[in-house]
C-alpha cells in the first residue's frame, strides 16, 4: 500500500477551489472509494457544511492536526485522504510538508501525492505557479481552471509553458465548465453534495427538476475531466 494524498488549493479566494473538492468527493464516492477528508478552512469551515459524515476542520499550522492528518495514513482501512487548503494558504501547507519531511517520503515514494491547483483567470497566477512549482516535483501537478460564471482565462504560451513547468514531473490541465448560477446557488443553499442534490436525496425536500438537471450535466462534465487522467486506478492501486 502506497497512502494517496489529494492537495486541493489556491493562493487567492474566489477561484472556486472548494467547488473542485466537492466535486472531487462526489467523484470517488461514486466508485465507493472510501476517504479522510480535511478542511483547513479553520475554525469555520466551509467544504464541511457541504460533506459533514466525513469532513474534519483542522488548522494545518498546528502541530497535533499535522500528526492527525499524516501520522494515521497507514493506520487503520487504507482509505484516500483529501486535504481541501484555505484560500491563500497552499504555499505554506506545501512548505509546512516539506519541513516536516512529507515531500522527502514523496521523493521516496513512500506516499503519493496529487496536487490540484485551481488558478485565478488573470496572468498573476503565473507568480502562484512560480511559488508553487518548486515543491510539486515528486507530486503528480494539475492545474485546474474552474469557469465560474464570464470569468475569461489566459491561454499559455509554449514558452512561458515549458519555463514553469520543465521541473514538475507530470502535469495535466483540468477544466471545470461553468455550472448554471441558479442550480449552483441552490445546491448551496442547501448545503449538500452535488450527487446528493441531483437524486433529491434529502429527506422530504423536492429539488427543481431542471435545476438538479443542470447539475446532473455538470457533474458528468466534471467527472470526464477527472476521468482523462485514470484518477479512480489511482486510488484503487493506493488502497491495496
Amino acid at each position: 500500500m502506497k497512502p494517496l494524498v489529494i492537495l486541493v488549493g489556491a493562493d487567492k479566494g474566489g477561484v472556486g477551489k472548494t467547488m473542485v473538492s466537492r466535486a472531487l468527493i462526489d467523484y470517488f464516492e461514486q466508485e465507493n472509494i472510501k476517504m479522510r477528508v480535511f478542511d483547513t478552512e479553520y475554525p469555520r469551515g466551509n467544504l464541511k457544511r457541504f460533506h459533514q459524515d466525513i469532513v474534519q476542520i483542522v488548522n494545518i499550522t498546528s502541530t497535533q492536526d499535522q500528526m492527525l492528518i499524516l501520522d494515521q495514513l497507514f493506520s487503520g482501512e487504507p482509505k484516500l485522504t483529501l486535504i481541501d487548503v484555505r484560500a491563500g494558504q497552499m504555499s505554506l501547507t506545501l512548505e509546512v510538508l516539506k519541513e516536516i519531511g512529507f515531500l522527502d517520503a514523496v521523493n521516496t515514494g513512500d506516499y503519493q501525492l496529487l496536487i490540484f491547483h485551481v488558478l485565478g483567470p488573470s496572468i498573476s497566477s503565473l507568480n502562484e505557479l512560480k511559488n508553487i512549482s518548486q515543491f510539486v516535483v515528486d507530486a503528480d501537478y494539475y492545474l485546474v481552471k474552474n469557469i465560474i460564471q464570464s470569468a475569461m482565462f489566459f491561454e499559455w504560451d509554449p514558452i512561458t509553458y515549458a519555463h514553469y513547468f520543465s521541473k514538475v514531473r507530470r502535469v495535466g490541465d483540468i477544466v471545470i465548465p461553468t455550472l448554471n448560477e441558479v442550480a449552483n446557488e441552490e445546491v448551496d443553499l442547501a448545503q449538500l453534495p452535488f450527487s446528493k442534490f441531483v437524486h433529491n436525496n434529502n429527506g422530504s425536500a423536492h429539488y427543481s427538476f431542471v435545476l438538479r438537471g443542470y447539475v446532473r450535466t455538470w457533474l458528468k462534465r466534471v467527472f470526464e475531466q477527472f476521468s482523462q487522467f485514470d484518477l479512480i486506478k489511482q486510488a484503487r492501486s493506493a488502497l491495496k
